[in-house]
């Protein structure tokens, strides 16, 4: 019998915590490089810059808890 993967809800649950659908596909090391990122491009945001950095990050986390 084939295993069917379903890849949209991980990344629904990154939608809204980055981070989440990685930790829920059981990539560990992703998920908590992704939190760090995140913790940097915020602490970024202070002295106005890393809102674009912060956006790319997001995207590509989304788009790799659809896919990978």
């Amino acid at each position: 019998m084939e295993c069917r993967r379903t890849h949209g809800v991980p990344a629904l649950f990154s939608f809204f915590v980055p981070g989440l659908g990685q930790l829920v596909k059981g990539d560990f090391l992703k998920a908590i490089g992704i939190w760090l990122a995140f913790m940097v491009t915020g602490a970024m945001h202070i002295i106005g810059t890393g809102f674009l950095i912060w956006v790319i990050i997001w995207v590509w986390q989304l788009y790799d808890a659809y896919n990978a």
